[in-house]
């Protein structure tokens, strides 16, 4: 669909960015179920919006969490949608207690290491800026996950000096022109981009302006509207893609 789900796993340790939209709890549950898995150490929400959240109540009532991790949000910012309201209630319920994003903070996932380098501000006119941002490495192999962050928090952390040594860059806020900056890619450098779309969406995306921006760095661009699932390994070294069945 439309929405962001990241699963990271090394060796016993996983990760979730996001769950999309609230209608896809019974997919996003079947995906984890067949891979076995039982308990979540991380679970990150980049942004209260339904296309990363949505679903959110369901990850938390089905499986055991260890940590869970939103941006700090002025009581303003806060949403009153039934989909968030549902996820508090789950959280509350459970007993899990909201983390707030804490920019630099280092922590790991097996092998790899993860470091939230946004929201690098506490103060936006969009939510989208408020976007939790990680770059995690494993070995030689560096993967960012943006959430929808915008050009001007694009901005933000490329002043913060931490993008370097990228590999993987899955598309800011679905490909849209309002990020993946010429600036922000010219930083990164991606050897691989991930767009994740719904399959003839309203909005446009992606943007021809971010499918020709990336093209001047990789023609490894792949798309959850025109590929579904896409999975990428790394053993530290080299990164192997599969889609549709067939591994690149």
């Amino acid at each position: 669909g439309q929405g962001d789900c990241i699963l990271i796993e090394s060796g016993e340790d996983t990760l979730l960015i996001d769950c999309g939209e609230v209608n896809k709890g019974d997919t996003v549950k079947a995906y984890l179920n067949a891979h076995n898995i039982t308990q979540l150490d991380y679970v990150i929400g980049t942004h209260p919006h339904s296309d990363h959240m949505g679903c959110m109540d369901k990850i938390v009532e089905y499986y055991d969490i260890g940590e869970l991790i939103l941006p700090h949000l002025d009581d303003s910012d806060i949403p009153t949608t039934k989909y968030f309201e549902r996820f508090l209630n789950a959280a509350e319920n459970k007993g899990l207690e909201i983390t707030e994003a804490e920019l630099g903070r280092i922590f790991d996932i097996g092998e790899a290491e993860c470091e939230i380098i946004a929201p690098c501000s506490d103060d936006y006119n969009n939510t989208n800026n408020y976007s939790v941002g990680v770059i995690i490495r494993h070995g030689e192999n560096g993967f960012i996950f943006t959430g929808d962050a915008e050009k001007s928090a694009e901005k933000e952390m490329i002043d913060s000096g931490k993008l370097v040594d990228i590999d993987v860059y899955k598309a800011g806020h679905h490909g849209s022109d309002t990020s993946s900056s010429e600036e922000f890619l010219k930083i990164i450098k991606p050897d691989i981009a991930v767009i994740s779309c719904g399959e003839g969406n309203s909005y446009g995306h992606p943007c021809d302006i971010t499918l020709e921006n990336l093209s001047k760095y990789t023609d490894k661009v792949y798309r959850t509207d025109l590929s579904g699932t896409i999975v990428i390994t790394s053993d530290g070294s080299n990164l192997t893609v599969k889609e549709k069945g067939t591994e690149k």
